[in-house]
């Protein structure tokens, strides 16, 4: 039996265009894109991508300007459920698409289709251990170039000679792990330099080279991965949840209710490029 691939296309969860979309679908339309050598950019948003757009103006802007921006949180599927599903042309989304899981499915179909990968991003142990565990889970896969990040802005010269190395790799996909929202600027500052899609997929780097502990499977699907990654990282994300978590439901809550209406088009173009790198 073949599965139905679901793309209604982009919705409004606080101003932020989401894609209501499964992963057959999103894989299909980057490696389309990636054959195509066709620019795209690419993200996957949990509470706290979608609230960086949300308190940041120029940054709603960037979002609202990708080409796909997946439901990487239960709670932003359950967003575009609850907010959307009378538009849909057909069942609810009954999954997300997690940038971690999108991460090894695009890998999958480039291996069997050909398509050469570069990897963007995080430290150079990190990116290594990365790269091997791609190779060694994907037979015929072709990571045709990595670079580290230099965990600053760097200059025009600079973004020319990562477009240059990356164009000259051969590469038709381009993997970016800066972290949110780094990597959401980095893609739409460099998307107008390179022909192919950059996928913006953060801790999935962390992840796959066994640098970072994955939530249970019954922790993710119930929308819990917050809450372990916290108790991993106190120190570094007990703000984000404190104050986002319950400023976003707030917002849903008062978006169903048809009080909070802020347009897609609501954000400020940005006044110059940052240039993460």
């Amino acid at each position: 039996m073949i599965k139905t691939m679901l793309d209604y296309g982009q919705h409004n969860v606080l101003g932020i265009g989401v894609n209501a979309i499964d992963y057959e679908s999103a894989v299909d339309r980057i490696l389309t894109a990636a054959k195509n050598h066709a620019p795209m950019a690419v993200t996957a948003l949990a509470v706290h991508g979608v609230m960086t757009g949300v308190l940041d103006r120029e940054h709603h802007y960037r979002l609202n300007q990708f080409d796909l921006v997946c439901p990487d949180g239960q709670p932003v599927r359950w967003a575009l459920n609850r907010l959307h599903q009378r538009s849909f042309d057909g069942p609810a989304l009954s999954d997300r698409v997690y940038g971690p899981e999108l991460t090894l499915r695009l890998c999958a179909q480039a291996a069997k289709e050909d398509v050469p990968i570069f990897l963007f991003g995080a430290t150079e142990d990190m990116l290594q251990q990365f790269a091997d565990r791609l190779c060694e889970r994907f037979e015929g896969l072709r990571i045709v170039g990595k670079r580290a990040s230099a965990f600053r802005q760097i200059t025009p010269e600079e973004r020319d000679e990562l477009a240059a190395e990356i164009r000259a790799s051969g590469a038709q996909m381009c993997f970016v792990g800066l972290g949110c929202p780094r990597q959401e600027i980095f893609a739409y500052e460099m998307k107008e330099h390179l022909s192919m899609p950059l996928i913006a997929v953060g801790a999935a780097f962390a992840f796959h080279a066994g640098m970072l502990e994955q939530a249970p499977a019954w922790m993710q699907k119930n929308g819990l991965e917050w809450f372990f990654r916290l108790t991993r990282e106190p120190g570094r994300l007990w703000r984000r949840y404190l104050y986002l978590n319950p400023a976003y439901v707030s917002l849903l809550t008062l978006q169903k209710l048809g009080i909070y209406r802020r347009k897609r088009d609501g954000g400020q173009s940005p006044s110059k490029e940052l240039m993460f790198g």
